[in-house]
């Protein structure tokens, strides 16, 4: 029977051996993604066994096919079609990053409610959202989701607040308010955080 150190070993040589047209820094780097992608996953799942996680990373061959058209298509300059089967190609900006920018404008609003604190919420806000929709870490659906819930919904109910008199009045409604802001907030990022693409 086979140790899981084995099997894990056995699944990176098989892609190794596919991917040998790769470049060897370009192999190495597919390998360390794998085996992070694979520890994440059993950190996120411990119920889950080896052979779902493996299975779940798809066929050595697949991951091995994509990784050598996106890297022809690096070459002559095509972009590449996502490979469901491969590993997603790396970010240049941490996926945590757009998420605290989003999550942290509406407190940083809060502590700065003189000028220029608002402004520069909103410009966290907006700086957060283009990170998010230029990141390589989330669907587009998860994008737009996202942006939706921490960036436009909030931004609109804000204004509305501050433009009319609907908004909540007295300092209990309007910290209540303001808490119920911050909790859609930090779901929102939570939820794009459990399933940002490693």
């Amino acid at each position: 029977m086979k140790t899981p150190a084995a099997s894990v070993r056995d699944y990176l040589s098989a892609v190794e051996r596919e991917a040998s047209a790769l470049p060897a820094d370009r192999r190495q780097e597919l390998l360390a993604d794998l085996a992070e992608h694979m520890e994440v996953t059993r950190a996120e799942r411990p119920d889950a066994t080896l052979g779902e996680i493996l299975a779940g990373l798809g066929d050595p061959r697949t991951i091995a096919a994509t990784a050598l058209a996106e890297a022809g298509s690096r070459a002559t300059g095509i972009p590449a079609a996502d490979g469901a089967g491969g590993p997603a190609r790396r970010g240049k900006v941490h996926p945590l990053v757009p998420l605290l920018m989003l999550t942290l404008s509406l407190p940083f609003v809060m502590v700065f409610s003189e000028s220029p604190g608002p402004l520069f919420g909103f410009m966290f806000r907006v700086a957060g959202a283009v990170l998010l929709c230029t990141s390589v870490h989330w669907t587009a659906v998860r994008k737009t989701t996202g942006v939706l819930l921490a960036a436009v919904v909030p931004s609109v109910v804000i204004a509305t607040w501050n433009l009319s008199s609907g908004g909540p009045t007295g300092d209990t409604p309007a910290l209540l308010a303001n808490l119920g802001m911050l909790a859609l907030l930090i779901g929102t990022a939570a939820w794009l955080w459990r399933g940002r693409r490693v």
